[in-house]
């Protein structure tokens, strides 16, 4: 619920089909198409990352690398050559679905079948986290919204959020294919808190990518947690506001610095 107790109705615009609607046990969250928005003050909004923040992706492609090596013969070099080529997840699917062809000689499988395989395998293989869940609530108990921004196709990372049950934990998400737009660039942000109904003002990022969430929520003026996952800060330019090794972790520094 809300800081002041009372039921948040938020109302949004007609065309906004990548925005998720709020879980049982939220504030009741409707649709008028046509209308203006309303905000709802003293409602911070909490923007979280998607792969590697919310879910282990890397994780979930890890596994499907071993099944999908094994499955064709391959050795747990194989795995670990899809894993490199993967670039965490940062490889363009379709150049990856044609190396992959190319090295496991899977001509007759067709590319729409591989990168099907490449979409669904990954998703079969994301684990739903509970202490990510429990983080969420408890930032959710304290006033905050949760709300996703993530780079990535609209229909795989609606996917993911299912598949792990996180569409019933977040008030919603902006996703880049959907919204036209990509991190780090500060209007994916902006965008964001204007689907939440919401203002930036006290809102915060937390993310595991250095560029992309936090520097992106740096260039539009929003303070980050920035998720190491047992890798040093790539960047000089600037520093992140705090650093945390789990998700969970990350929600407790906002929600004791946010107030």
């Amino acid at each position: 619920m809300s800081r002041s107790g009372v039921s948040w109705k938020i109302k949004h615009a007609p065309g906004d089909a990548i925005v998720g609607a709020g879980p049982a046990g939220w504030p009741q969250y409707q649709i008028w198409h046509g209308m203006s928005r309303v905000n709802v003050p003293g409602v911070p909004l909490l923007l979280v990352d998607l792969d590697n923040t919310l879910i282990d992706r890397a994780g979930a492609f890890g596994r499907w690398a071993r099944e999908f090596a094994s499955a064709r013969g391959g050795s747990a070099a194989d795995a670990q050559w899809l894993v490199a080529a993967d670039r965490d997840g940062l490889e363009q699917r379709e150049r990856l679905a044609a190396v992959i062809s190319e090295r496991f000689g899977l001509d007759n499988f067709g590319e729409a079948g591989l990168l099907a395989e490449l979409r669904g395998g990954l998703v079969r293989q994301v684990i739903p986290d509970g202490a990510v869940a429990g983080a969420l609530r408890d930032a959710r108990a304290a006033g905050w919204v949760p709300f996703v921004v993530t780079n990535g196709t609209v229909e795989q990372q609606e996917r993911k959020l299912r598949h792990a049950g996180l569409d019933r934990e977040v008030a919603g998400w902006v996703i880049s294919e959907g919204a036209g737009i990509r991190k780090p660039d500060p209007g994916i942000f902006r965008l964001a808190a204007a689907r939440a109904g919401q203002s930036l003002d006290g809102a915060w990022m937390i993310g595991d990518s250095a560029e992309a969430d936090i520097g992106g929520a740096r260039s539009a003026g929003l303070p980050g947690v920035w998720l190491h996952r047992g890798r040093p800060w790539p960047l000089a330019a600037f520093r992140p506001d705090h650093t945390a090794g789990s998700f969970p972790r990350a929600v407790s520094i906002v929600l004791a610095a946010g107030g």
